[in-house]
């Protein structure tokens, strides 16, 4: 199973990225060993999780998802929160 998700950083961009476990991603971006975007904008947090069949299936999004503007990517994080509720 994979997860395409979306970071808030600290500065308040949003960065996206996949992976097989969320929690230890996150950690490593919050340890400075993740994406070198997140590096110097740590802490970040999870404001999206969405569940993916398979690899190409989270690659395909996340570079869909990356495509957004930041106004479609907080509608979309917006959505996630509102049903998380």
């Amino acid at each position: 199973m994979y997860f395409v998700y979306i970071v808030r950083c600290a500065d308040g961009s949003l960065y996206t990225g996949c992976t097989t476990n969320v929690e230890e991603r996150v950690k490593k971006h919050n340890d400075g060993k993740g994406a070198r975007y997140t590096r110097g904008r740590t802490p970040v947090e999870v404001v999206y999780i969405e569940v993916t069949a398979n690899k190409s299936a989270a690659l395909k999004r996340e570079l869909a998802i990356k495509g957004y503007t930041k106004k479609q990517k907080e509608r979309l994080v917006s959505e996630w929160k509102n049903e998380d509720v």
